[in-house]
């Protein structure tokens, strides 16, 4: 049976990064932008690039782990 890192965490663990990314998000787009449409539109823009990174990054990191 192959021990994974993921499957010891718990699903709870990544309810964590979510108001995290949200804010920062929501934050970075409103430094860029004064109208709530435009804030909100790059806000879904930037917190889609983040979640796509973090899902490459884990995928690196599954990947090394795997093969050590």
């Amino acid at each position: 049976m192959i021990d994974l890192p993921v499957a010891s965490m718990d699903v709870k663990d990544f309810w964590f990064s979510l108001p995290l990314i949200v804010t920062v998000s929501l934050v970075y787009a409103a430094t860029r932008h004064e109208l709530m449409g435009p804030i909100l539109s790059h806000a879904v823009r930037i917190g889609v690039w983040i979640v796509g990174f973090m899902m490459i990054v884990l995928a690196v990191l599954l990947t090394i782990s795997w093969f050590t």
